[in-house]
């Protein structure tokens, strides 16, 4: 018995110490191979991970107008609107493929009233090429708010909404900017006008004793808003540049469309989609500038609905029959085909 009693305690003693002794060797060991773990974590983030900083041009214009990059805060300006655009790569990445559809319908109404190409990228920053609704109540691609859009010539009612018409609210935007450089007499101005409004800028320029938009303290919106056109002009010219890469079939094509001419009233537009062999929620993205279910045409207006090709959607989906039939090289705007280059 004795001996089998000192035989427990000497276990019990060799347990007592041991136990200490793993319980040590432990955190430690542990707590190496951890600490190992993060230094190679580390030095494989330091390595695949870089943010640069953008460079700015040495020459820049809008609409032809020559940018003061000498001034520092002219150049902290640009600076700051490169940046978010250039990081925001996701809602960017958007822009560029949304432009590839939208460009190639404002481009020419731009030129037809003489404006300037670059004032497509209003839109861009604007809307995103979307027919978005401000807190103010702005509607549609080129957000223009109810009395505006009425005052340059689009119908706005609770049926028919013609902000949400992107041929007809270009063409209004065109006589807005036309109207704004009578009084201006420069293009920058314009465009700085198209947000804060031609009264506004009108003050402000004779209360600072200023005579173009870069001398002007103005609220942070407008202060911003040409900056904003500028970054958005360099990356959508020149992505690649600004790590934007992408195929042609990775961009948002145009969608060719009947137009039908309609001068009566349509008391059920879901019935008239599927009559012309659309569903109506496809009717809708074709029409947005139709509000209602119902088109009320007491005056015998003529409006023009537009019905995509029938099967459109099935072609989309295949690529090879999708550029046999669409040519999607002829649809692409000049500017997203100098992207490519």
């Amino acid at each position: 018995m004795n001996h089998i009693k000192t035989l427990l305690i000497k276990t019990f003693t060799i347990i007592v110490i041991l136990i200490p002794i793993y319980i040590i060797t432990s955190i430690f060991c542990f707590s190496t191979d951890e600490q190992s773990t993060d230094i190679e974590y580390n030095k494989e983030f330091n390595s695949k991970y870089n943010v640069f900083s953008i460079p700015i041009p040495d020459k820049l214009d809008f609409a032809g107008e020559s940018v003061p990059l000498k001034l520092f805060d002219v150049r902290e300006s640009l600076d700051r609107e490169l940046h978010v655009n250039t990081y925001w790569q996701s809602q960017t990445m958007f822009f560029l493929k949304k432009a590839n559809r939208f460009f190639p319908i404002i481009e020419p109404i731009l030129k037809k009233n003489n404006i300037p190409d670059d004032f497509k990228y209003l839109p861009v920053i604007e809307s995103g090429l979307t027919n978005v609704v401000s807190p103010s109540g702005a509607r549609g691609i080129w957000q223009f708010l109810p009395t505006t859009a009425k005052e340059f010539g689009l119908e706005v009612t609770d049926e028919v909404d013609e902000r949400y018409n992107l041929e007809k609210s270009t063409q209004a935007a065109c006589k807005y900017f036309n109207e704004s450089y009578k009084i201006f007499k420069n293009w920058t101005l314009v465009a700085a006008s198209y947000n804060v409004g031609m009264t506004s800028l009108t003050n402000s320029l004779k209360n600072q004793k200023a005579d173009n938009y870069y001398d002007l303290l103005l609220n942070e919106e407008t202060a911003r808003y040409a900056y904003r056109i500028l970054a958005i002009k360099l990356i959508m010219s020149q992505p690649n540049n600004y790590g934007f890469h992408f195929r042609k079939k990775d961009l948002y094509n145009n969608i060719p469309a009947n137009i039908i001419k309609i001068d009566s009233t349509i008391t059920d537009l879901t019935e008239f989609a599927f009559a012309n062999k659309i569903n109506y929620k496809i009717f809708k993205l074709f029409n947005p500038w139709l509000r209602q279910n119902t088109l009320t045409n007491k005056d015998k207006k003529i409006y023009e609905i537009k019905i995509p090709e029938e099967g459109f959607r099935e072609l989309i989906i295949s690529d090879i029959e999708y550029k046999e039939i669409f040519s999607p090289d002829s649809l692409i705007s000049d500017t997203i085909l100098n992207i490519q280059n």
